[in-house]
């Protein structure tokens, strides 16, 4: 098992889910995404995540940048290389540079709360701010971009997917922020999860889940692909079931492998569907 703990730890697994929910994008969009595109989804997760963990491993552990090197030397060469694979791919993708840039200032903010300068630290007290930064970052990356290379856009159809991915991907955030709750509090994060009673947070859930499903369906009718409300249907219904196993305490493997790979599922089940 040690080689899943790698794949997990260095998020190599999130960059491949980053891939199939972009893949599950061109899916429902009807269109064909370049491979330079592909591989810069994959190679800006793995980049994103890596440099995350280590930035976070130096804000709270209170050990010099050596120190942190030293002990995570296996992420800083992951991170590495994940920047070469975004330089390699950026030149086939020039068309995407504004959109990119966006998608890197999201990413950005969502690490601001880490940066060493106390003058950053009134972000950690952001609250909602950073449950839905996240979601939205992971929709704008995994919807917007591969939306640019449709031929000839379709604003609406725009509007009814990034809802779906942005409730699909804020429950997968909740999961998470649930998990990281007492923690969170006691480096003086504040989330959803933080901010509200548990309680709360479970009706939270049911409303964000139903409007996934209700906001769901009619893009799938729209493509006059009734075959796709299946999938829909099912991985909600998965995700509801991670969510409420996810009301006791759980694992590492739970959580970086079947909570993430609801990802990969999600799109797994539109193929099938497509096929």
């Amino acid at each position: 098992m040690k080689w899943l703990h790698f794949i997990l730890s260095h998020s190599i697994f999130i960059g491949l889910c980053a891939l199939a929910l972009s893949f599950q994008t061109a899916l429902l969009l009807h269109i064909k995404l370049p491979v330079h595109l592909y591989i810069f989804i994959f190679f800006s997760t793995l980049c994103s995540y890596n440099f995350y963990w280590l930035l976070s491993a130096y804000a709270f552990s209170g050990q010099s940048v050596s120190i942190v090197v030293k002990r995570h030397w296996s992420n800083v060469i992951i991170f590495g290389i994940a920047v070469a694979g975004l330089i390699i791919s950026l030149p086939h993708i020039t068309s995407l540079l504004p959109v990119i840039g966006v998608g890197l200032i999201l990413t950005l903010l969502y690490t601001i709360p880490l940066l060493p300068f106390k003058i950053f630290h009134i972000a950690r007290r952001a609250g909602l701010l950073k449950t839905f930064l996240l979601a939205l970052t992971w929709t704008f990356v995994t919807v917007y971009i591969p939306y640019k290379q449709a031929p000839t856009g379709n604003l609406t159809t725009l509007a009814m997917l990034f809802a779906n991915r942005f409730l699909f991907m804020l429950m997968l955030c909740i999961i998470f922020d649930a998990r990281d709750t007492n923690v969170d509090k006691i480096r003086g994060l504040q989330s959803l999860t933080t901010l509200i009673k548990p309680g709360t947070v479970q009706y939270i859930m049911v409303v964000i889940f139903a409007a996934y499903i209700v906001n769901g369906i009619p893009l799938r009718i729209y493509y006059d692909e009734p075959m796709q409300v299946i999938p829909l249907l099912i991985t909600g219904i998965v995700t509801a079931m991670v969510y409420f196993f996810s009301l006791k305490k759980q694992g590492y493997f739970f959580y970086y492998f079947l909570v993430d790979g609801l990802m990969l599922f999600s799109a797994l089940a539109t193929y099938v569907a497509s096929i």
